[in-house]
């Protein structure tokens, strides 16, 4: 069997067929585009090559959306049939599987598994990470590429530079932030265009309210991470994220319109960013005029109840809209999720109902009901996935809505909350104002 630039064993056909993969993986490494385009190509050659359509079937799981799913089915069944498939190929399949079946924490186990039997197998790290990013597993994302770090650090492997990168991002939502930075830069020492490295810096930046470095980080390396990139739009929506905090609405509805949103596009992650970005503009007034209705549109061609982390999403641009027959979809489909099985069911039933009924109730002002149904969630919110800054508009969200309502316990508990997280925010500070006018009010 050939080896990989690591000394893995692999089920590839030829030296040529191994070599379309690995570009393929470093793409994805990076997130360059497009690795999904490399290895359509590299199957088109070499359609008996199980790891390939193991990889195939990882980009499909990492999309996050229902409409990849027989995608997935198909890939996994070309594992399957072929004589050539390896233990770690099947391993793969079976990860992929579980996501297919809606059983998310089983498929983050399962490529947690194959990491811990073949530790420099980075693909399969790359999507472990992606997994327990997906359903918000705060530990895994730390745990297993300190794992395997130590079986990389000495050995001179390709590739290094991005286990650091991950580890950086993990030790982040773990609130470790000097160990994440540092992680985060020794990435890209190694990898000066690793975008996730470079964006795990971006996180641990935004949440300690180092808006100004945040601007300076990620401008001085656009060059870097911005070109034919697909976290690209992620990492401008973190650069507008900096000048929320600085309550700079016009540079970030600028950035929106420049390079978060490109309108029609239905990538389930892109429309994520749409919504939170937009969303977060209307908590601060900002009239957006028609690219709520753009959004919707793009939302409208998801099925939904696949994944509670897009649904939630969903349910910004329909309720901003006013788009009612589309909201009572997306929430009968979100009910419906809640009394199935699988991962998905148990996020929608503990956070996904109670958030994106809030969502609604505040979208059409009532902010009352809002606070009572989103009062509970940050605790948990987790469970539905996504990152410490992803998940804060749940507490933006409640406490806006406090703030509107009149609500002064919840209103002041949020304030002092952001103010010691963040004492030099400019918007914490705007914040404790509104509050401080509550209670003198009272």
């Amino acid at each position: 069997m050939l080896r990989d630039c690591r000394d893995l064993e692999t089920s590839a056909p030829s030296r040529a067929a191994l070599e379309g993969f690995e570009h393929a993986v470093t793409l994805m490494n990076g997130f360059f585009a497009d690795p999904f385009a490399k290895i359509e190509a590299v199957l088109a050659e070499h359609p008996d090559f199980p790891l390939a359509h193991a990889f195939r079937a990882n980009l499909l799981v990492s999309s996050s959306e229902a409409g990849a799913v027989p995608e997935i089915v198909a890939s996994i069944n070309a594992i399957a049939g072929s004589a050539r498939a390896t233990d770690r190929d099947r391993a793969h399949a079976a990860a992929a599987a579980a996501w297919a079946e809606g059983e998310f924490d089983l498929a983050s186990e399962r490529y947690d598994a194959i990491v811990q039997q073949w530790p420099r197998d980075l693909m399969a790290l790359q999507f472990a990470h992606q997994l327990d990013f997906l359903t918000g597993d705060r530990d895994g994302l730390a745990r297993t590429p300190a794992f395997v770090l130590n079986d990389w650090q000495g050995a001179d492997l390709p590739g290094e530079g991005y286990v650091h990168g991950m580890l950086a991002f993990g030790l982040e939502e773990n609130a470790d932030y000097a160990r994440a930075e540092e992680a985060g830069v020794r990435a890209v020492e190694h990898e000066p265009r690793d975008a996730w490295a470079i964006h795990a810096v971006a996180h641990v930046l935004e949440m300690q309210g180092r808006d100004q470095e945040g601007v300076q980080w990620l401008n001085r390396r656009s060059a870097d991470w911005a070109p034919q990139n697909m976290l690209a739009y992620h990492n401008w929506w973190h650069l507008a994220l900096y000048h929320l905090e600085r309550n700079d609405t016009a540079a970030a509805l600028d950035l929106y319109d420049r390079a978060i949103r490109t309108p029609g596009s239905a990538i389930a992650m892109e429309m994520v960013d749409a919504s939170a970005m937009l969303w977060r503009l209307g908590l601060r007034g900002v009239d957006v005029g028609a690219r709520w209705l753009e959004l919707a549109d793009s939302w409208a061609s998801q099925p939904p109840g696949f994944y509670v982390f897009n649904d939630v999403h969903a349910l910004k641009a329909f309720a901003s809209a006013k788009r009612d027959g589309d909201v009572e979809t997306w929430l009968d489909a979100m009910q419906r999720a809640g009394r199935g099985r699988g991962t998905n069911a148990v996020a929608t039933q503990k956070v996904g109902l109670a958030l994106g009924t809030g969502i609604v109730a505040f979208a059409r002002g009532d902010h009352a009901a809002a606070v009572q149904l989103l009062e509970p969630l940050p605790a948990i919110a987790r469970r539905m996935g996504g990152s410490n800054a992803q998940r804060d508009l749940i507490n933006l969200t409640l406490l806006e809505a406090a703030l509107r309502a009149g609500v002064r316990d919840t209103a002041g508990r949020l304030v002092r909350q952001r103010l010691e997280a963040k004492p030099e925010s400019p918007f914490a500070r705007m914040l404790a104002v509104r509050s401080a006018g509550l209670a003198q009010a009272a």
